[in-house]
């Protein structure tokens, strides 16, 4: 036998890298490794980044000032499968990072991160994928990249994946997607609704209340709502309300619900079922306060249409929501009181209301909480607009007092209401003189100074319906009342100025307050506000008319004759004609002028202390435009009608002379009776 050779191992090639065993602590290190060409190496690394970031923020943001955001990017769409999950998984993680959300927008991944959701991908990756565009569509920016990158088809295909994290992820990213419009116009288009009705029977409640929150917005759209009956939700919301376990999802429901009565369609089908009288059952009989508002706002909505109120009133909902004004809760209260506001628009409701909800209401204005307050003014404001009835229920109810009050109120709002409930009632003599009682000439001031138009509106309003009496006119005078109903006349709102016209010629009914009003400007105002053929309304020309009545020798120099209604007095004078916008001088100031060859300014007096002159020889010439050099020819007239309690107009100058007066101004001859009573009268002439 041959003696054995032992065989010589072959030494490796000399092109071959001996294997190397790293075990590296640096993260930074392992960043490094994601620029490897190895398959093997990657896969490592992003495992390594994978379970660092996994640890809380700081590791993300380190992670991202390291730079590993930009190399895992080109891993997304890496040929081997592992390296790819890897580098997803690490994305549906870092997303939640705000500044690395940002930086994945920069480098416009989208598309990359949207192909790991196709179907051939295993359910890890749809799961991180999902998570990583559900993280990164709470912004708008990436919101809009998912959408134009077709993010939203996959997504909802997704939601039928058997992984529950596939389906919550991407119900998620479909919910912030549907904020925008045109995302829920596409999402209708895809046909999703009833996938998402299908994830309301998850036994995972995130998942459902995705779904349910997402209802909540797309059934803000009425193509949505009719797809969403005819694939049978409202049974689904329903039996979720019937469900004493699901509680936690109720307050959603209702919301869905909300929205969908605002159909006519929704709620005969919803009635028919009997859903409508379950609603207002659970609603009125719930324990959970944000529960008993979010059905009363469903009913608020709903009650917008005609054909709803009438089926709610059918349903007794009045009763319901008298029931939800005792609730401890404020939102409650609130939201009742908004729901009894639409349905007021009801005949039989506001009806019902006389004797059940508005004592309720009009405890709720002595609240502490001001929304509150505001609610059931508004409440009743609708109670009582065109309802008698309703307005005595509220002075029964001892409201006048608490309204008042609320006139001082923080809330715009509220004090507009209340203002408009204190009109309502003042149409009635005994309650607005009940409410005259209240001092509400005084408590009207501050919203008549407010900077808000609705409030100034309001108010204007409340002092038209109040100030129908001398006693009320005075109050309001000297409580300093009238200068800013007169500023409101300004106003560029033309509600407000219609309004403060109104008020004006309601409290120019007497003498002294006219005056007032006069001295305040309130006519030269109205003037001006006439002359503007955009400005101008009933109620100022109406105004401006009262207020003339009272200064009978401006309205003779405006207009060229008296009604005869107006009765002059001492101190009536006729300046001759004027034209529109031209100021009458004040007679103080006529009697300070030089005589000139214009003609005299003509004064009532009726004093018996005036005597006739001696002399009668001085003529002058009587014609318009002229000045009188003599008064002894009127001074003879005046005495021989010394008797007389009544004068003409002549058409000469338009003052009281004798009927066989020459013409000369062409004035239109009108009768007014004097108010000299058999004691003689002069008419003197002044110069101008």
């Amino acid at each position: 036998m041959g003696k054995k050779i032992k065989k010589e191992v072959e030494p490796p090639p000399k092109d071959v890298f001996d294997p190397l065993m790293i075990e590296s602590k640096k993260a930074a290190t392992v960043v490094l490794m994601l620029r490897s060409p190895e398959e093997e190496i990657l896969a490592k690394a992003c495992e390594a980044i994978y379970k660092f970031a996994l640890k809380g923020e700081e590791n993300k943001t380190t992670l991202l000032e390291l730079g590993a955001v930009e190399p895992l990017t080109k891993l997304l769409t890496h040929e081997d499968k592992i390296v790819r999950r890897n580098a997803t998984m690490i994305f549906g993680i870092l997303a939640s990072n705000n500044g690395v959300k940002k930086l994945l927008r920069e480098l416009d991944v989208m598309n990359s991160v949207i192909a790991q959701l196709a179907p051939e991908e295993e359910v890890v990756i749809h799961e991180f994928a999902s998570l990583c565009l559900a993280n990164m569509s709470a912004e708008y920016t990436s919101k809009v990249q998912i959408f134009e990158h077709g993010g939203l088809e996959p997504l909802i295909r997704l939601l039928s994946s058997p992984d529950p994290d596939v389906k919550k992820n991407s119900m998620e990213c479909i919910y912030n997607l549907v904020q925008d419009f045109q995302c829920r116009t596409t999402l209708q288009e895809l046909n999703a609704i009833p996938p998402i009705l299908d994830l309301l029977k998850s036994e995972y409640p995130v998942i459902q209340l995705l779904a349910l929150k997402t209802l909540g917005v797309i059934t803000n759209d009425k193509e949505s709502r009719t797809m969403l009956r005819d694939s049978q939700g409202l049974d689904h919301l329903i039996k979720i309300l019937e469900t004493k376990e699901l509680n936690d999802l109720h307050i959603e429901a209702l919301a869905v619900i909300a929205n969908c009565l605002e159909d006519m369609d929704s709620m005969v089908q919803i009635q028919q079922t009997g859903g409508l009288k379950k609603l207002l059952s659970f609603a009125e009989n719930s324990t959970i306060p944000d529960i008993q508002k979010n059905a009363a706002k469903a009913i608020t909505k709903a009650a917008y249409d005609p054909e709803n109120r009438k089926l709610f009133h059918e349903q007794e909902v009045e009763k319901c929501l008298v029931a939800l004004l005792g609730s401890e809760n404020d939102g409650t209260k609130i939201a009742a009181s908004q729901a009894i506001s639409a349905m007021c628009e009801n005949s039989g409701s506001k009806d019902f209301f006389n004797n059940q909800g508005i004592p309720q209401l009009i405890q709720l204005l002595k609240s502490d909480n001001e929304e509150v307050r505001e609610a059931a003014a508004l409440a009743l404001a609708n109670l009582t607009t065109c309802n008698p009835a309703n307005a005595n229920a509220a002075a029964e109810a001892d409201g006048i007092d608490p309204l008042i009050n609320v006139l001082s109120s923080k809330r715009d709002g509220a004090i507009a209401n209340a203002a408009t409930v204190l009109m309502n009632m003042a149409m009635q003599e005994p309650l607005r003189l009940n409410i005259q009682n209240h001092d509400i000439m005084h408590a009207i001031i501050s919203p008549l100074r407010s900077a808000n138009t609705v409030v100034q509106s309001k108010a204007a309003l409340a002092v038209a319906a109040t100030a129908c009496d001398v006693e009320a006119r005075t109050e309001l005078r000297n409580s300093g009342g009238l200068e800013p109903l007169v500023e409101l006349l300004r106003s560029k709102n033309d509600e407000v100025r219609k309004h403060a016209s109104w008020a004006v010629m309601v409290c120019a009914g007497d003498e002294l307050t006219a005056n007032e009003l006069c001295r305040l400007g309130a006519l030269d105002i109205l003037e001006e506000v006439n002359l503007s053929g955009t400005r101008k309304n009933k109620f100022s020309e109406a105004a401006y008319n009262k207020l003339l009545n009272n200064n009978l020798s401006l309205k003779y120099s405006q207009t060229g004759y008296l009604s005869s209604s107006n009765i002059i007095n001492d101190g009536f004078y006729d300046y001759g004609r004027i034209n529109p916008g031209t100021k009458l001088l004040p007679l103080k100031e006529l009697c300070l002028q030089e005589p000139s060859d214009l003609r005299a300014v003509l004064l009532i007096n009726s004093k018996s202390d005036v005597s006739p002159p001696s002399s009668m020889e001085d003529k002058s010439d009587v014609g318009y435009g002229r000045s009188i050099s003599s008064s002894s020819s009127l001074r003879r007239s005046s005495k021989e009608k010394t008797k007389k309690n009544s004068y003409h107009f002549s058409a000469g100058f338009g003052s009281p002379i004798e009927d066989k007066s020459e013409p000369a101004s062409g004035r239109n001859t009108v009768l007014s009776k004097s108010a000299t009573k058999e004691k003689g009268w002069s008419s003197l002439p002044i110069s101008r």
